[in-house]
């Protein structure tokens, strides 16, 4: 996790702006007279509205971010009124999931505002909120949704520099078939049992095991991602509660050195988001033991319930991906791929332009997708590369995918470094190997991927006494394109995995 790359320090900034941001609408409402309460409720809208927003552009950003009270404010009204109603509670609960899901088929903007729907009825769960405190709870989010989109937009836009986090591949289908209604069923029912078996485990603390079910979901696309997600989750919040007891216990909520290492953990979740979700899950249980100093309920057996909690969240999810409306991982794989090699021609295509002295040829946002493009085909492929997984050759051949796009992924870094250097921006050899490169990318993704012939890098060419060194990285990405159409060529379906 500390050695990702991080091209543009892009992970660096996004999470420090989010510590900025997160920290600044606590204390407006703490300045503003609010409750602890109040203050924790618009802490959390913050860090959601800082992290759920993933709008291609500024200006879909700031529309998405307008937009979440819209969505979230009915939520909260009707959580606070039936937080004592049981029956009625749990089936606006389980409605609220089934909307939240079935809203991503509208894209970044559906996801983001669905997922603030869900959390505004989780956050009153988790507070304990009533009706009594809706006006304050109001407040403290609009305030929370100001200061974030100020923090955002004015004070660090980074998103004019970094691309945004890559969906999951629009896989194709109708009705049940289409992804997001097949999920939307998949998460409802996960939910159902989870809220069923939670209440059983803790009448009090049931909306640990449903919160889990449903993060479990967020930006997965087949079985396998599911299965291996919940599993890094239950390992991330069993760290988690060990660390929390270690450094929460010892503070028993005071302020100072409570609010320091919440800001540590708010830090650790959007650095982390992007390579290890169990890092980030490790993050989030720290500081919600933090939280809970804070108000003063921590104690051992209260994180213990909540590991207990999260694995029953996960069982579900992996029941409910298992046995409703299953899908394989071999579609999301050969998507997911697909999407990088594409990554890697226009930064290439870019590359190619910027050398041939085009000022406005820039790779730089390519190789930046291209980091979070391969972060996504590590999780489509986790299942596979799992030691407990029991297919040897498909997990060579995985393993063998990751290993040449971390190779490509490499080389384009190094190609984005030289092609900033005007020096170079002229050389004849270094556009025609870009034009090589794009041959033998054209040849891997013009059909299925592996289908078609691709020549073998070319062995040592004559070179000049100093060789460029943007020679070398052309080479580089060449080669390792070049031997990645066998492991595609090479799986037993027309798609890299079967599972």
């Amino acid at each position: 996790m500390f050695v990702a790359p991080d091209p543009g320090r892009s992970r660096l900034r996004n999470a420090t702006r989010a510590v900025i941001g997160v920290a600044t609408a606590v204390a407006v409402a703490e300045l503003c007279g609010l409750s602890l309460t109040a203050s924790i409720t618009g802490g959390l809208a913050a860090l959601l509205a800082l992290f759920t927003v993933t709008d291609a552009t500024v200006r879909d950003q700031r529309l998405t971010t307008a937009l979440l009270p819209v969505a979230g404010f009915p939520v909260l009204a009707l959580a606070t009124a039936l937080h004592d109603l049981t029956p009625a509670r749990d089936a606006a609960f389980l409605a609220i999931v089934f909307s939240g899901v079935y809203a991503r088929r509208w894209g970044p903007r559906g996801h983001a505002l669905g997922i603030f729907a869900f959390m505004n009825f989780f956050i009153t769960q988790f507070l304990h909120a009533g009706p009594a405190q809706l006006p304050e709870s109001y407040t403290a989010i609009g305030l929370a949704l100001v200061t974030a989109g100020a923090t955002r937009f004015v004070l660090w836009p980074i998103e004019r520099h970094t691309p945004p986090a890559p969906a999951p591949p629009a896989l194709p289908g109708t009705g049940l078939a289409r992804p997001t209604t097949r999920q939307a069923f998949q998460v409802t029912a996960a939910s159902t049992l989870a809220l069923l078996v939670g209440q059983l485990v803790s009448q009090e603390r049931w909306y640990w095991a449903v919160g889990a079910a449903w993060w479990i979901f967020v930006n997965t696309a087949s079985r396998g991602e599911t299965l291996v997600r919940g599993f890094r989750r239950i390992f991330g919040t069993v760290i988690g509660v060990a660390v929390g007891l270690l450094v929460a216990g010892p503070l028993h909520g005071a302020p100072a050195p409570t609010a320091a290492l919440i800001a540590v953990c708010v830090f650790g979740i959007f650095y982390t988001a992007a390579v290890s979700y169990s890092w980030m899950m490790l993050a989030v249980t720290v500081m919600v033991s933090l939280l809970y100093g804070l108000m003063g309920m921590l104690e051992p057996g209260l994180l213990g319930l909540r590991l207990a909690e999260t694995g029953v969240g996960a069982l579900c999810a992996a029941l409910a991906v298992t046995l409703v409306l299953p899908v394989t991982t071999h579609a999301t794989n050969d998507a997911w791929i697909r999407r990088a090699l594409h990554c890697v021609h226009a930064a290439t295509t870019q590359a190619t332009a910027r050398l041939a002295g085009d000022p406005h040829g820039d790779p730089a946002p390519h190789a930046a997708e291209l980091e979070l493009l391969l972060g996504r085909v590590r999780m489509a492929l986790a299942p596979l590369v799992h030691p407990l997984s029991p297919f040897r050759a498909r997990k060579a051949r995985a393993r063998r995918v990751i290993a040449l796009l971390d190779d490509c992924a490499r080389e384009v870094r190094g190609l984005v470094a030289v092609a900033a250097d005007s020096v170079a921006s002229h050389d004849a050899d270094l556009v025609a190997a870009c034009r090589r490169v794009e041959a033998v990318l054209e040849a891997l993704t013009a059909s299925d991927l592996g289908r078609r012939e691709v020549e073998p890098a070319a062995g040592e060419r004559a070179q000049r006494e100093e060789t460029e060194s943007a020679l070398v990285h052309l080479r580089g990405l060449e080669k390792a394109l070049s031997e990645l159409a066998m492991p595609l060529a090479s799986a037993p379906r027309p798609s890299l995995v079967r599972s």
